[in-house]
């Protein structure tokens, strides 16, 4: 599909009533995990539609320039809320989180799976291993204060088991800044991955911020606070990989594209019905959206959609599905590896005075005060041991134990041996 040539609707038509836009809950017994996933990442990527629109407005005087702008974001922010209430009452914060660690877990798979270029698929493996602790921090927290079990909310389709401890995830920031990748040369699919990427786990930074102090006891906040930190990292990471050259306009472009591109791809996905119509429609309206953004890079900027995006046909759709093997491939070559400035080391070849170490002593000076850390403790004294499911054993003997959480490993130099990342 190419949503360039596509017919496009009344930008005015897409808004709606306070009754159109209040939709039916999905029931969280039976929906389908990824299409949770779906529409966490759909209200991700709607809310850094939205706040790019509000910083793009910031920074140009023209008010005419402005008040276009203005009437894509308000339809935006219907579209987002929209997505958001579609989360039932009766799903806790907690719970609903789990969808959140789900999604980063396979979606940044999915991604790094067909990523070409070899710099932006290390990112995405780097990160993945530390989305897939959060999950099981959370996932353990869960059973131990509301008895749920996370493996029924992810479908078994993906395991929960230590990754990356998380404790080894708090870097100096300093090394968690990328070099850009170059629109006007990188592949589409970098380009769409770079972005797509960035908009989810700022929605993830974002709730976790803003979840923190409404969490139902001491130690949930805390998680959420320390976990929220790590958010910060991989926003930093990721949004770092964009193209920093491209012009306001380019970039609402490529918005908007990618906007198209995802509600395509989970409208070809889609099993649940009512959810599957809701992607259809917003289709038809990012399409509007994509076009007005046509129309405002030839007007301020005498530029043809084709000189940004040569070729508007889209790639392959993003199918959101298991990755366990995949993610052991990860773990098991990648996980004593921590970033350091543009790239990424194994702790066992750092010196002593990295950014790393030293940050390490101020933020974890015991390990008795780190909240992922005192979860799995808390949830070990409560049961006898820590919560999983695993297909197999971890792939990381020393991450093996269930009755000793692992603060070592992707900390401290020769816990475990690690290769290297591999290349598509």
């Amino acid at each position: 599909m190419n949503p360039f040539t596509e017919k496009s609707i009344n930008l005015l038509s897409s808004f709606q009533n306070w009754k159109q836009l209040y939709p039916k809950q999905y029931n969280k017994y039976e929906i389908d995990p990824y299409t949770k996933t779906r529409i966490v990442l759909m209200n991700g990527t709607e809310f850094e539609a939205n706040w790019f629109s509000h910083q793009f407005a910031r920074h140009v005087t023209d008010n005419d320039l402005r008040r276009e702008l203005s009437i894509t974001r308000s339809i935006e922010k219907q579209q987002q809320m929209k997505l958001s209430l579609l989360k039932p009452i009766n799903e806790t914060a907690l719970e609903h989180t789990i969808t959140y660690e789900q999604l980063a877990v396979d979606l940044t798979s999915e991604l790094a799976k067909r990523e070409q270029d070899c710099y932006v698929k290390k990112a995405l493996d780097f990160a993945l291993l530390e989305d897939f602790d959060h999950l099981y921090r959370y996932a353990n927290l869960l059973e131990m204060t509301q008895g749920v079990k996370a493996e029924r909310l992810v479908g078994k389709y993906t395991e929960i088991m230590p990754g990356r401890p998380t404790i080894a995830h708090h870097r100096f920031n300093k090394d968690n800044v990328k070099r850009n990748i170059n629109a006007k040369s990188a592949d589409k699919q970098t380009i769409l991955n770079t972005m797509i990427i960035t908009a989810a786990e700022q929605q993830t930074m974002n709730y976790y911020m803003n979840i923190a102090n409404l969490a139902e006891n001491d130690l949930a906040r805390k998680l959420y606070m320390e976990i929220a930190q790590v958010e910060e990292e991989h926003v930093t990471q990721y949004e770092s990989l964009m193209d920093s050259g491209a012009t306001w306009l380019e970039m609402l472009l490529w918005h908007e594209y990618t906007e198209c591109y995802l509600y395509w791809s989970c409208y070809k996905t889609e099993t649940d019905p009512y959810v599957k119509a809701i992607w259809e429609e917003n289709l038809a309206i990012e399409i509007a959206h994509l076009k007005k953004a046509c129309e405002l890079l030839e007007k301020y900027e005498n530029k043809h959609w084709q000189e940004v995006i040569p070729d508007g046909t889209f790639p392959e759709p993003i199918r959101l599905h298991e990755n366990i093997s995949y993610v052991r491939d990860i773990l098991s070559s990648t996980v004593q590896f921590t970033g350091h400035l543009e790239g990424y080391v194994n702790v066992d070849e750092l010196p002593q005075d990295a950014n790393f170490f030293q940050y390490q002593k101020i933020i974890n000076p015991t390990t008795q005060i780190v909240p992922s850390h005192i979860v799995i403790e808390s949830h070990i004294s409560a049961f006898g041991n820590d919560y999983r499911f695993e297909v197999a054993p971890n792939p990381i003997p020393e991450l093996r134990f269930r009755t000793k959480d692992n603060t070592n490993v992707g900390r401290k130099p020769f816990e475990t041996n690690s290769t290297d990342f591999f290349c598509n």
